[in-house]
């Protein structure tokens, strides 16, 4: 699995979440769907390297006090459309959210826990869930959802389509704790312990791994939370989303490859 990652300097988890089986037996198109963190730290060369792949629309889950203290670089000749909320989409990167109060990494563990658990039902996260959804289903070219570290609410976005494109949960969990491998770890660390210090103040290494990793057991969590709520993640996705039956067929049109 680690092919799909993009070995960059200042751009943590940027990846590919194509190539897996999909639906009846195709297989999902690889070169359309990526997901990184955020952009702000991008190296001269990985401006280069993310240009070249020709993403042609950005879809960006931060909230605005989030892109505002890290606004992304661009390449000199970026021309993808942007799209953001204009509102928190999280209040915090669910990451920072969850060290408010920690002190020991089963804590934020716990945290964690708690946040995937409302993660698909945060109020103005799930607007950008229906834009990202939308810009899939126009299919203009290939696309980049990312957040803060391009793991917490990436993935679960990613999630969502991989489910839609009918990937395996078990495929869809692998990808998901492939961010605990991909690319600079230590680096995706050491940004997230500046950022989580700073507003907190003194916490442990022990807590900082713990708060900048993933863990099946929380996108478990949260797809257990949308089956209880809405009976299924189609339903959810139908009801919350806009993502009905037809929408689905779209996408795995537009997605899958024989």
């Amino acid at each position: 699995m680690e092919n799909r990652v993009l070995k960059l300097d200042g751009v943590h988890n940027f990846r590919d979440y194509g190539g897996y089986a999909g639906a009846q037996g195709a297989r999902v198109k690889t070169g359309l769907l990526w997901r990184s963190a955020q952009h702000g730290d991008a190296s001269a060369s990985d401006l280069e390297t993310i240009h070249a792949l020709g993403i042609a629309t950005v879809i960006d889950l931060r909230g605005p006090s989030e892109y505002e203290a890290k606004p992304c670089l661009r390449h000199p000749e970026f021309s993808a459309q942007v799209f953001r909320y204009p509102e928190e989409t999280a209040g915090l990167a669910l990451h920072t959210e969850a060290a408010d109060g920690v002190v020991t990494a089963a804590e934020a563990r716990a945290a964690m826990m708690r946040l995937y658990e409302g993660i698909a039902f945060r109020e103005n996260l799930v607007p950008m869930l229906r834009c990202y959804f939308e810009v899939l289903r126009r299919a203009e070219g290939p696309s980049l959802v990312h957040c803060v570290a391009g793991k917490d609410r990436t993935g679960f976005a990613v999630a969502l389509a991989q489910h839609v494109l009918g990937v395996d949960r078990d495929a869809i969990l692998a990808d998901y704790v492939l961010t605990n491998r991909a690319g600079n770890i230590e680096a995706r660390i050491a940004a997230g312990a500046e950022q989580i210090r700073g507003k907190y103040g003194a916490i442990d290494e022990a807590t900082i791994r713990t708060l900048m990793g993933v863990e099946e057991d929380y996108l478990v969590t949260a797809l257990a939370a949308v089956e209880a709520r809405h009976g299924s993640i189609d339903a959810y996705l139908a009801e919350a989303i806009g993502l009905d039956n037809a929408a689905q067929e779209t996408l795995r049109r537009h997605y899958l490859e024989a």
